[in-house]
């Protein structure tokens, strides 16, 4: 591990300023960023930790009906919160999937959006990776590609995003908001995470110095709570990250479907909003017919970057599972293995 700065701040105006020098990195629970400044991948010269930051961990519900999160929330303290469990459970479904008890109860929800991809040849310094090292290429293609992606790669960069959570908060219409050098603003979740084209050392929609503060959740969202499920095919169900997920939210009125939202997991550089599948089911009669097309349309355009075209197909599948158990409703208690499509039905409260 190289030599560092360390600051502590007091404010979020202070964090930024701070970091607005090249070469800062803003550590928050630090579950991801200190795993890859101890093997050699990320190299701040001067470390920004959030953790003294006041009011940055709190949910509030806001006057319009939408709530807002604050980035230092931990993911656990979320996911457990009565309220929001009830409200919008297939963002808990999906936080309860990821990682383990212990790491769930350090990491925040700020962190969790900007973590990094799991890509084995981003995360081993002698591979060539041009998000790590801008030009050198990508040891990903022709290699070992099982976890890599099937919608929007490119010739530069096969990646994944590894985040359970932030697939039901594109699908819910999610908003990042963001304090920077310029000010305060905000930006849409499925419009923070960037597809790599020729630039994939840009991963979000971040600038230099810019710090997320909170997410916000629109009122509409909290309507989709009685249809909504999370399904998740891991190669491990302990804490292993998704080989593919989804995220189907439904509102169903006199037997169909009014609104439908649609995300995958696992398969792009960002999670993958299905606007098509959605536009799909509106109007539509739950059921095998309608779900087989939306998945269809979901993995529309979806191509292999190597030895991964059975990800299409799994794809399609669980995003097939996914609209089949939110149609059916969610349970009055979340499953004790929370979105694996194994676990038996109602099954015990995961607390």
């Amino acid at each position: 591990m190289n030599r560092f700065e360390y600051l502590r701040p007091q404010s979020v105006a202070e964090a930024v300023a701070a970091a607005a020098v090249p070469g800062s990195a803003f550590l928050a629970a630090g579950t991801n960023l200190l795993d890859l400044m101890k093997i050699g991948v990320a190299r701040p010269q001067r470390l920004i930790d959030l953790k003294d930051l006041p009011d940055l961990d709190i949910i509030e519900q806001l006057p319009d009906g939408a709530v807002r999160i604050g980035a230092q929330l931990r993911n656990a303290e979320l996911a457990h919160d009565p309220d929001f469990r009830q409200r919008f459970p297939i963002v808990a479904e999906a936080l309860l999937s990821g990682a383990s008890a212990q790491l769930r109860n350090v990491a925040t929800v700020g962190g969790n959006l900007i973590q990094r991809t799991r890509c084995a040849y981003f995360q081993d310094p002698a591979s060539a990776c041009n998000r790590r090292a801008p030009g050198s290429g990508c040891d990903a293609r022709g290699g070992d590609t099982r976890q890599h992606a099937v919608l929007g790669w490119s010739e530069d960069c096969i990646a994944t995003h590894p985040s359970d959570f932030c697939v039901p908060l594109a699908a819910l219409g999610a908003m990042v908001e963001i304090e920077g050098p310029a000010g305060r603003r905000e930006v849409a979740l499925t419009d923070f995470h960037l597809l790599p084209g020729n630039t994939p050392e840009r991963e979000t929609a971040l600038g230099q110095g810019e710090l997320v503060t909170a997410l916000r959740l629109p009122p509409a969202a909290a309507g989709f709570a009685r249809h909504a499920r999370y399904v998740k095919l891991r190669e491990r169900t302990s804490f292993a990250f998704a080989v593919v997920s989804a995220a189907a939210a439904l509102r169903i009125v006199d037997g169909r479907i009014q609104e439908a939202r649609l995300a995958l997991g696992g398969v792009a550089a960002r999670p993958w909003r299905a606007e098509e599948a959605e536009a799909s089911l509106r109007g539509a009669t739950p059921g095998a017919e309608a779900f087989h097309r939306a998945a269809a349309l979901a993995l529309e355009g979806a191509r292999p970057s190597g030895d991964n075209e059975f990800k299409i197909e799994l794809a399609r599948r669980i995003a097939l599972r996914a609209l089949t158990l939110a149609a059916a409703g969610t349970p009055d208690r979340l499953p004790a293995l929370p979105a694996s499509p194994f676990a038996p039905l109602p099954g015990g409260l995961h607390v």
